[in-house]
């Protein structure tokens, strides 16, 4: 772990198919994180501070399968298991932030539990129906494949990880402490699973036609330099809800909260402040 998240800043809910991590931080309104899939909480360790010291309560979760979450023995889906957490924590309605993956599980929570949920912020993806269409994003994912189907880990580690490059950029021009964030988080949720294991995620039925039932305010916030893919599926989202919104960072890729963590942090505090 980084030196901002020890072990002992973990505790665990107890769910019905093994204890799912969180880190909770903080007291005030309740701002939940959900990292992009193969990394953990520690994706946000930029977030969590700046957002404490505003008066928030943070919750940054582990993912089922993810990070230092329990991996699925039966059937389960994004969306249950965060609105379980919540419930579990009785906090909230919270303002529900996620990147890539996280993303998509929290406007998964969104459409199954509006409860639960003040406000929603995406970055780098929209929902669980994933819509690939950029020949970068695509060859990106056929070389993981490949790597994984030859039992590969290791050069699967370091090709997720230059996913902070982008298809505008070469790995010199990114700060290598991204990088290595990445590749320190994945190698740790890799090695949670075997080859060939099940799937166990059950997908949210055709979420882009619930779209509109979203009545809460949306902000997406892109990487200028990120895929086409990452930036118009947030933009779907913003465009498809009664009260959406974007902004764009410059210089920056699919991760703007890990590689712009002050832009980020300082856009995302003046979106909560509206609210």
């Amino acid at each position: 772990m980084t030196a901002a998240t020890k072990a002992s800043d973990l505790r665990m809910f107890a769910s019905a198919d093994g204890d799912l991590a969180y880190r909770d931080a903080g007291a005030g309104d309740l701002v939940v994180l959900i990292h992009p899939g193969y990394v953990d909480h520690r994706f946000f360790d930029d977030q969590i501070p700046a957002l404490v010291c505003a008066g928030h309560r943070v919750i940054a979760a582990d993912v089922r399968g993810f990070g230092f979450s329990a991996n699925a023995s039966k059937p389960f889906r994004w969306a249950d298991d965060l609105g379980d957490l919540l419930r579990h924590l009785d906090a909230g309605p919270a303002v529900l932030v996620g990147a890539c993956m996280g993303a998509a599980v929290v406007t998964d929570t969104a459409l199954e539990y509006p409860q639960l949920v003040r406000a929603v912020v995406v970055s780098g993806g929209g929902t669980s129906a994933f819509e690939y269409t950029d020949p970068w994003t695509k060859e990106r994912a056929a070389e993981s494949a490949r790597m994984l189907g030859a039992g590969d880990v290791a050069a699967w580690v370091e090709a997720f990880a230059k996913n902070v490059v982008g298809p505008h950029r070469t790995l010199d021009e990114v700060d290598p402490d991204a990088v290595r964030r990445m590749r320190e988080m994945a190698a740790h949720t890799i090695a949670k699973h075997t080859l060939g294991e099940k799937d166990w995620r059950v997908p949210l039925a055709d979420p882009w036609s619930r779209v509109p039932q979203i009545d809460v305010p949306v902000l997406a916030i892109h990487g200028a330099l990120d895929a086409d893919d990452g930036i118009e599926m947030a933009e779907r989202l913003v465009r498809g809800v009664r009260d959406g919104r974007s902004v764009t960072i410059e210089g920056t890729g699919h991760f703007p909260s890990l590689e712009q963590p002050e832009t980020f942090n300082r856009i995302l505090l003046d979106f909560l402040r509206t609210l």
